[in-house]
């Protein structure tokens, strides 16, 4: 075959081609335990691109762009598999973050836990929040703010007049959560109990009449 009839993938084409047959089952969770290390052990989590990541996991980047879509989907799915284990706290009977607690104290026990979260993984946050687009439109964000919303409206008046200000409260609640944010204050010399603390005093504040 001629050089010009030559058939070759563009990553665009990789992306959005299907599985080949004969194509072996993808790596997810190598994939995933991958991009973790490179992201944690980055002094910029924001510079690592899907070319580090797929010579990280020994794997194509057309390949990556298949499962994930993009840069941004691979760290929605990341995230995800990072904040299983606290979305099935928020799910679990007799848990702080539990069902059965009460409005108030749930919606500041899970601003707690989603703060202390992200702590524990600025290297992964600031990845997606600082260099990826659709923020507030991502699954991680719509999860947190349907969860932290449907919190806020049980409230309910005088605090919370309606569905819609519920909605606005959670978006506000969770702006407070930003990682550029929480950055710049642990740089001024705020410690993350420091910041824990006004966070709770703030949604006091804002839930309470």
């Amino acid at each position: 075959m001629s050089p010009e009839h030559r058939t070759t993938n563009t990553d665009r084409q990789s992306e959005t081609g299907g599985r080949r047959p004969g194509r072996p089952s993808f790596p997810r969770e190598l994939v995933l335990a991958a991009a973790e290390r490179l992201f944690a052990g980055a002094n910029a989590p924001k510079a690592v691109t899907m070319d580090d990541i797929a010579a990280a996991a020994g794997v194509g980047k057309g390949t990556l762009f298949r499962a994930f879509g993009s840069r941004d989907g691979l760290l929605d799915a990341l995230f995800a598999a990072q904040a299983a284990p606290l979305r099935a706290e928020l799910e679990r009977e007799g848990s702080p973050v539990g069902p059965e607690v009460p409005p108030l104290e749930r919606v500041l026990a899970v601003l707690d836990a989603l703060v202390s979260f992200k702590f524990a993984h600025r290297h992964l946050t600031a990845a997606r929040e600082l260099a990826g687009s659709g923020l507030l439109t991502s699954p991680h964000y719509v999860w947190m703010h349907d969860t932290l919303r449907g919190m806020v409206e049980e409230i309910g008046p005088p605090a919370v007049e309606s569905a819609a200000s519920a909605d606005y409260t959670a978006h506000v609640l969770l702006g407070a959560l930003r990682v550029d944010l929480l950055d710049e204050l642990l740089a001024s010399g705020r410690s993350p109990a420091d910041i824990r603390g006004d966070l709770a005093a703030l949604a006091r504040r804002v839930l309470t009449v």
